[in-house]
């Protein structure tokens, strides 16, 4: 299988079921954002050594943004073969379990932080910035074309989840977290 097809050079693209688009639509913006996710999912679960159970989640979340990428990608109206494997509840309520399970150990939250204090704690920080504006453009495409609201909430718990991994993975490796004060 050639890597490149030479379809996409007009700047057009095709989505699941044959239907081509600029490369600018939307459904293309929120697919390829979620495909951004998962690439700092990636780097996090490469540099992240210190807790097994969060590097066998970060696999597991990468195969539900792949799933999710699909959803995204397919047009529905033009797709004659089976539909693409569905999120289920189930994954998000993983998602909960994680965030629980992490939270257990960490200090209440009682103001804002900064971002940062070690690179696997800032990494788990952008990947929580991309899974918002990822959130934010499959809001924004749900407006317009069919957006499973599983897929929404997945996306919206994912966003968390990001947050107490940073926070946890920043307590593990003795990272500072940095009050943000506000200056008046």
């Amino acid at each position: 299988m050639k890597i490149y097809t030479r379809t996409g050079d007009s700047g057009k693209t095709a989505l699941i079921g044959g239907t081509r688009v600029p490369k600018y639509h939307d459904r293309i913006e929120a697919y390829g954002t979620v495909d951004e996710l998962n690439a700092f999912v990636g780097l996090i679960r490469d540099h992240q050594e210190t807790d097994p159970q969060s590097r066998e989640m970060l696999t597991e979340i990468q195969d539900r943004l792949f799933t999710l990428e699909s959803h995204l990608a397919e047009d529905k109206e033009a797709t004659l073969a089976k539909s693409m494997p569905p999120l289920r509840d189930s994954d998000v309520q993983l998602l909960e379990k994680e965030i629980d399970r992490m939270n257990e150990s960490l200090p209440p939250l009682a103001n804002f932080i900064l971002p940062g204090g070690s690179i696997l704690v800032s990494y788990c920080h952008l990947a929580r910035t991309v899974c918002r504006r990822a959130e934010r453009i499959s809001v924004k495409l749900s407006e317009h074309y069919p957006v499973d609201n599983i897929d929404l909430r997945y996306l919206n718990r994912l966003s968390d989840y990001f947050f107490v991994l940073a926070r946890y993975l920043g307590q593990l490796v003795g990272a500072e977290e940095i009050v943000w004060k506000a200056r008046y």
